[in-house]
C-alpha cells in the first residue's frame, strides 16, 4: 500500500524537488571550466574535497541533486525521507555559503553581492526541516479489524474513541 504525501507537503515537494533535479540535469552536462568552478568553490568550504577530481566531483554532485530532487517529487518517497534527504543536501550548501569568504559579509550572515546565488540555499533547509518535522503515518487496519482478546476492557466500540490505538 502506498501512502501518498499530505496536501500540505505536495507544493513544498513539487517545488523544491523540480528546482534541485533541474540543476542536478543541468550539472550533469557541465564542461570542464564549470567543473573546475563547482570544485574550486567546494574544496574552499570543504578542503577534504580536494582528493577527488573535478569531473568526477561535479558528477558526483549532479547524481546528487538528481537523486534529491526525484525523491522529492516522487510521490511513493515518505515525506520524511524526503525532507531528510533535502535537510542533508541543503545544509552542505548552506554550510559552504557559511565558509567560503567573500559570500557574506565580516561577522554577519548578511550575503555580499556574490553571496546572493548561494544565500538563496537557506529555503531549502527550511522546506528540509519542515518536511523532516512532518507527522508521521500508521498504517491503518482493513475494515473489520478485531482487537486482541482482553485488549480493550470496554469493548471494541470504546478503542474507536481512542485516539491511538496499539492495535491500529
Amino acid at each position: 500500500m502506498v501512502l501518498l504525501p499530505d496536501v500540505r507537503d505536495v507544493a513544498p515537494r513539487l517545488a523544491t524537488g523540480a528546482f534541485i533535479l533541474n540543476a542536478g540535469l543541468t550539472m550533469l552536462k557541465a564542461d570542464q571550466g564549470t567543473a573546475e568552478g563547482v570544485h574550486g568553490m567546494a574544496c574552499t568550504a570543504y578542503p577534504f574535497l580536494q582528493r577527488i577530481p573535478a569531473e568526477r566531483f561535479t558528477r558526483l554532485l549532479a547524481c546528487a541533486e538528481v537523486a534529491v530532487g526525484g525523491a522529492l517529487l516522487a510521490p511513493f518517497v515518505p515525506t520524511r525521507l524526503a525532507g531528510l534527504a533535502l535537510t542533508g543536501f541543503s545544509g552542505g550548501l548552506v554550510g559552504m555559503y557559511l565558509r567560503t569568504p567573500g559570500m557574506h559579509e565580516p561577522g554577519s550572515p548578511r550575503p555580499t553581492q556574490e553571496g546572493l546565488p548561494l544565500a538563496k540555499d537557506v529555503w531549502m533547509l527550511g522546506t528540509g526541516l519542515g518536511l523532516l518535522a512532518a507527522p508521521g503515518r500508521r498504517r491503518r487496519a482493513a475494515r473489520g479489524h478485531r482487537c486482541r482478546p482482553g485488549h480493550h476492557p470496554y469493548g471494541h466500540k470504546a478503542a474507536r474513541r481512542h485516539v491511538r490505538c496499539r492495535c491500529w
